[in-house]
């Protein structure tokens, strides 16, 4: 019968390559997922998020973020948002909520999510003061959290606006089907 042989019919330095050559990926793959830090920024900003309405309530201003693990561009802006999600810690709380999970779908309709990545940013009241689409650079998200921490109308950057005073009603009429967060048509 012929095959690979057998772990015992191996000559001791066939074993030593053997036993080297499998650390070496070993330590390779360890290397290509993160090494001691595995967990990517998104999942870290995700594990450690309060539930939307703690966050809300508790008196701090609150930044919550809607994406989606497979978004590339929320994966491409969770780095800065980690950076001043530890920055701001005991000024401010970042909630990340995930437009795939059935659970905030209400949540979803509520801030009326159409795109991802949206931030919407809160004051220490829980009241909506403006959101933005799209990625925000380390510096953008600094400046936005800072206005927010210190009660401050928030800085004009393209995709950041403030609240709009038309009632619900209104903003139907004109768009009576509402195009949701993972529609791309």
């Amino acid at each position: 019968m012929t095959g690979s042989p057998s772990p015992s019919t191996l000559s001791p330095n066939q074993r030593l390559l053997l036993l080297f050559t499998a650390l070496g990926l070993a330590i390779v793959l360890f290397l290509l997922r993160g090494g001691l830090n595995a967990e990517a920024p998104l999942d870290q900003l995700a594990r450690r998020s309060l539930d939307p309405e703690t966050a809300l309530n508790n008196g701090r201003p609150t930044v919550i973020e809607f994406y989606a693990d497979w978004c590339q561009a929320c994966r491409e802006m969770a780095p800065a948002l980690l950076a001043t999600e530890r920055e701001t810690a005991t000024q401010l709380d970042v909630v990340l909520v995930n437009v795939d999970n059935p659970r905030w779908q209400e949540l979803i309709e509520r801030y009326k999510v159409n795109g991802i990545p949206q931030l919407n940013f809160f004051d220490g009241g829980g009241d909506m003061q403006g959101l933005s689409l799209g990625v925000r650079s380390h510096e953008q998200l600094q400046q936005l959290t800072d206005a927010l921490i210190q009660n401050q109308p928030l800085p004009q950057f393209a995709g950041v606006g403030t609240i709009s005073s038309l009632p619900d009603s209104t903003l139907k009429a004109n768009n009576p089907d509402p195009v949701g967060p993972r529609d791309h048509s």
